[in-house]
């Protein structure tokens, strides 16, 4: 057993751990952990702004299923990252987050670059620590990634006072956590599990409304059988796209405030709603007491918190959503007979839902200007095969992406569900891009958006991350533009982007490629010449300014309530 500075136990720990890499911007405060880091094996990726090594830190965990991890200094840099990690916590998405802190004996004194980030960070992660003494930080650190990766997961901060990472102790031989208190449950309860599938067979109405939780839980095969078996329709969250194959007849697509039609009406007219791994928040509800009016609630979740905290549930499931889905086909392939005449009782159900799709299915008018929409389908159209990833910034952007393209495969889709961070989706881009060197990564991203965390341009250049970003350019803020067209009587107030940057110049600028498209004809061979690039592009594409992105249901109104036009 040897001595070792604060700063070769944690990353002795991050090694242990099985860390990769470590999306970071150093300071005075981590000085010491970054002398250390080149003699370990975790690459570090040098990120241009705090805000965008937690995204990056997020996106590679989205893409992988692992735990991301960022590292930053004191102060500014600490607080920098609190967007990034309410972000992550509203998402559920398992990060630890490293940030200097000035020596403990200056704690509370206003140091030069002192912030309280556990006291400001207590809201928006799982969990935090500030490291007190130096014995305890391996066992922190080992109890950090144990509470972010496990039961429903979330960003953990970990602050590192100066003194810690320089001083000096002997470190152990890492064992697994215990601690009091924290014990997810992880076993679906049989019995519950039985009455739901009684409920369920004997529905004629059904409909799965899946969440991210599915996607977390590496659960999507089980519910893809489970659906199919049982000839069940399945609608998916923003956050639960890709969960269930968008091809699939029995897929509705999205539901929500800009869902499909035959999702919305679906939910309405349900009479059995099974929801997997999903939180029932209001832009997917609407009016509360308009959503599934008629139907019995099935909900299964981690998190037993989730359970009835915003629409009354009539049979709770609290339990990992592989176990839970694992021991539903086992009730099936158990019942044959019963699990035949639920699936061929639904053909009526099915039948009146594709009849919603041919009424009413997202479309749009492509004339001489170049559409959005019509962006995306490209887009998805010319990378059918090849297993992109998609990022998106926040917005219409964000929506069109959600609309148009047809994900098949779960962790191929990475965006800010419930905080709706502007400026996520090219620092998330990068974490996947790092993750999966050899695969094709796309921001679909809007010219306000894009703006937010442009100057990560430099580093997915420095190391040749080919990320390629698709900037649908409207000049406006385009998603309030909307509201303000629909709502406030096209009063435009502070939406307009009257200047913005060159986005081809500023590509090249950093170094990357700038393309552009003007016209629908050019916007196909400007794609296929993006793709082929073996490094970083920009691609702004001109876009119909005042496109609006429809269904849309009003705030407040039942989601059967939509604007289709």
């Amino acid at each position: 057993m040897r001595k070792l500075s604060g700063a070769q136990i944690l990353l002795e720990v991050l090694q242990e751990q099985g860390v990769e890499v470590i999306f970071g911007y150093p300071g005075g405060a981590v000085i010491n952990l970054y002398d250390h880091l080149p003699d370990y094996s975790c690459r570090h990726i040098l990120v241009r702004h705090e805000q965008a090594a937690v995204h990056a830190a997020d996106g590679y965990a989205r893409a992988t299923g692992k735990t991301g991890v960022a590292l930053v200094t004191s102060g500014p840099g600490a607080t920098n990252t609190v967007t990034g990690l309410a972000t992550a916590n509203m998402d559920s998405i398992p990060l630890v987050v490293f940030t200097g802190q000035v020596p403990t004996p200056l704690i509370g004194n206003d140091a030069f670059q002192e912030a309280d980030i556990v006291g400001i960070t207590r809201p928006c992660t799982k969990h935090n620590y500030l490291v007190k003494k130096i014995e305890d930080l391996e066992r922190i650190v080992n109890e950090a990634f144990h509470i972010a990766g496990s039961g429903r997961p979330g960003p953990v901060l970990i602050d590192l006072p100066k003194d810690i990472i320089a001083g000096q102790w002997v470190k152990k031989k890492s064992v697994q956590p215990l601690l009091k208190g924290y014990n997810p449950t992880y076993a679906g309860h049989a019995g519950q599990i039985q009455r739901a599938m009684q409920v369920l067979f004997k529905a004629r109405r059904p409909l799965f409304y899946v969440g991210g939780g599915v996607i977390l839980a590496n659960a999507a095969s089980e519910l893809t059988e489970l659906a199919c078996r049982l000839n069940m329709p399945v609608t998916t969250t923003l956050m639960g796209l890709g969960a269930f194959p968008e091809d699939d007849y029995l897929s509705l697509g999205m539901l929500g405030m800009h869902g499909t039609y035959r999702a919305n009406m679906a939910v309405t007219g349900s009479d059995v709603l099974v929801a997997f791994g999903a939180r029932f928040d209001d832009r997917v509800t609407g009016r509360i007491d308009k959503f599934a009016p008629d139907a019995k609630v099935i909900h299964v979740d981690i998190d037993p918190t989730s359970i009835s905290k915003n629409v009354t549930v009539d049979i709770p499931i609290v339990g990992d959503l592989s176990d839970v889905l694992r021991k539903m086909l086992a009730v099936v392939k158990s019942s044959p007979e019963a699990a035949e005449l639920c699936a061929a009782g639904h053909d009526e159900w099915l039948k009146k839902i594709a009849n919603w799709r041919d009424q009413h299915r997202l479309s749009y008018e492509q004339d001489d200007v170049i559409k959005p929409q019509f962006v995306v389908e490209k887009i998805s159209q010319l990378t059918r095969g090849q297993d992109p990833i998609i990022s998106t910034e926040v917005g219409q952007n964000q929506m069109w992406a959600a609309q148009f393209f047809t994900f098949t495969r779960p962790r191929t889709w990475l965006t800010s569900g419930g905080l709706g961070t502007m400026g996520y989706g090219l620092p998330a881009a990068m974490g996947a891009q790092v993750a999966f060197p050899g695969r094709l990564v796309i921001d679909i991203a809007g010219d306000g958006s894009i703006q937010m965390n442009s100057q990560e341009l430099a580093t997915v250049v420095q190391y040749n991350l080919p990320v390629k970003v698709i900037i649908l350019n409207n000049g406006y803020l385009g998603m309030v533009r909307q509201w303000q067209e629909l709502f406030f009587a096209k009063h435009y107030s502070s939406t307009q982007m009257n200047h913005a940057p060159d986005f081809v110049k500023l590509a090249e600028a950093y170094g990357a490629l700038g393309l552009r498209a003007r016209t629908p004809a050019e916007v196909e061979p400007v794609l296929l010449q993006a793709f082929s690039h073996p490094g970083p592009v920009v691609v702004d594409v001109v876009v119909a300014a005042e496109e609006n992105v429809y269904p849309m249901v009003p705030a407040g109104e039942a989601i059967s309530n939509m604007l289709l036009v």
